[in-house]
């Protein structure tokens, strides 16, 4: 795709309203995120994070760009420390610990790598040099082993936020310290405290403050200006702030030129946080639901808009997607007696003017929304499902078609099917396995969530055949009943009854045939 012919637009925190986006370099992105500080296994707040920019990443990549994309962890840290000596362990061997899971819990989320995933620990000499830069531009200083950042000597500090100076509290994660000069200013190195990890400095043994990290990580891999820097809102103050402040004092040409930003997960109307003991993590959703059916669950709100968490939003957005993986499983299943016929034709056949109608409606919907702020709310809804309809209408006439319009029809729907699964594949919902493969680790989930196993369905369908022989139907009607409010739906196709998940529900009350996509 021209990235030169699609007008992207972004929305910038520092301005507060969409912009075009024009980088820096043509063809080139540098793009710096905000990763996770590490000492437990993370919730869906940074999976939501994590996923709003990898869909960031991947429409990139789509609009032809190259992206240099960094996502840092943070290893050193007073909560590192802190779980550390809660657990005995050694601070540098517990964060890297929680590193490599969190690495695996992208791994499940079909987040691809970034470029780079630098880690504060390594980065000792780019943190050092760029605050004894700040020094020597006289806006920072230092009391006894400690280096502060002096806000007043930022002009232009609290503009991203819109925090007045004279209202900011202390930047630090700690109490405001009397030794500050302005209750605002916050610290860039911390002098080294018994037991705690530390490096040597020009102002003695010590470890960095929280932002400095990014300052210099971002200004290391990309440059001190680029293109895009992101995070979830709860960064924009102080964080955030104070990164701008120290990277304009240390360097001229230091800066952002979009800000980015992405709303909270909340549950029960509050912000998912490890410090109010109200979060899920990603290992815990991933145990009863698909990974992928959170993934399409954190996209179904505008990444900037906030997201409330429940389990009937994740019902609905595995059914969603089992129906998507079962329409293209049942096209793959209908494609395959004619895979031969197709491949004789050598090309020749042409598309339907109705099928190039539909994958034309689909790509233009898809590439509006997503030009569009990467809106993906409802994205696989609209003519996304019309597709999917024209797939489950067609399949179904092929063996009635004579051969010519029957090629024709194949044509279509393989280019429809190539259409829909590049849309997933840039929602980063399509992965390596096969449709039925991943339709099948979907209904296992399923059956996890109703504490079930296969046996258990294969037995209830058995009871419900002996009570329809044997006329009691109202039977019959309860057990399919029961299994619907479970989240499990029994289809009768000819003389064979299956299973299927489904919104969890109550039944109706009807033993006929139901439509549970």
């Amino acid at each position: 795709m021209d990235a030169e012919k699609m007008k992207l637009k972004l929305y910038n925190t520092m301005t507060q309203q969409k912009e075009d986006f024009v980088p820096i370099t043509p063809g080139k992105v540098g793009l710096y995120v905000c990763g996770i500080t590490a000492y437990d296994f993370s919730h869906i707040g940074h999976a939501r994070a994590a996923v709003s920019f990898d869909v960031l990443y991947r429409y990139l990549k789509h609009l032809s760009y190259e992206v240099n994309f960094v996502r840092n962890f943070t290893d050193v840290d007073d909560k590192i420390i802190i779980r550390a000596n809660e657990s005995g362990e050694n601070p540098l061997e517990l964060s890297n610990r929680f590193c490599e899971e969190y690495l695996v819990d992208m791994g499940a989320l079909q987040c691809l790598l970034p470029t780079h995933q630098p880690r504060v620990s390594d980065h000792m000499d780019h943190i050092l040099d760029m605050i004894q830069k700040i020094i020597e531009k006289d806006c920072g200083y230092v009391v006894e082993g400690d280096v502060f950042f002096s806000v007043d000597k930022s002009p232009n500090y609290g503009k991203l936020s819109g925090q007045l100076l004279e209202h900011t509290r202390a930047g630090e994660r700690v109490a405001v310290d009397s030794r500050k000069r302005n209750p605002a200013d916050f610290a860039l190195w911390k002098a080294a405290k018994p037991d705690e990890p530390s490096w040597e400095s020009p102002w003695g043994p010590g470890r960095p403050g929280w932002h400095i990290e990014c300052s210099a990580m971002s200004a290391h891999y990309l440059s001190p200006r680029f293109d895009i820097h992101g995070g979830g809102a709860d960064l924009k103050f102080p964080h955030h702030e104070n990164e701008i402040a120290q990277t304009c004092a240390a360097c001229e040409d230091g800066g952002v030129n979009y800000w980015l930003h992405n709303g909270h997960v909340t549950i029960n109307n509050e912000k998912m946080a490890k410090s109010k003991k109200n979060f899920k993590t990603i290992r815990e959703i991933t145990e009863s639901y698909h990974p992928l059916a959170l993934r399409h669950f954190l996209m179904s709100a505008h990444y900037r808009s906030p997201l409330s968490f429940s389990a009937s939003q994740l019902d609905s957005s595995s059914d969603a997607l089992y129906y998507v993986y079962q329409t293209l499983q049942d096209l793959d299943d209908a494609l395959l007696p004619y895979r031969e016929a197709m491949a004789e034709d050598g090309g020749k056949a042409q598309q339907t003017a109705e099928a190039k109608d539909v994958i034309n409606k689909l790509k233009s919907e898809f590439e509006a929304k997503m030009l569009d702020d990467l809106n993906t709310a409802h994205i696989l809804t609209g003519a996304y499902q019309d597709a999917l309809k024209f797939i489950n209408a067609s399949i179904g006439k092929l063996k009635k078609m004579q051969k010519k319009q029957r090629l024709s029809m194949l044509v279509s729907l393989v280019e429809i099917e190539k259409a829909a699964r590049e849309v997933l594949d840039v929602l980063g919902l399509l992965t390596t396995l096969s449709y039925a493969e991943i339709l099948k680790e979907m209904k296992q989930k399923t059956l996890t969530r109703a504490g079930l196993s296969e046996e258990d369905i294969e037995q209830k369908i058995e009871e419900r055949i002996m009570a329809r022989q044997n006329k009691e139907f109202e039977k019959s009607d309860q057990i399919r009943a029961e299994l619907t409010v479970q989240g499990i739906a029994l289809m009768d196709i000819g003389k064979e009854t299956v299973w299927r998940p489904c919104f969890p529900s109550q039944a109706n009350s009807s033993d006929g045939d139901k439509s549970t996509s």
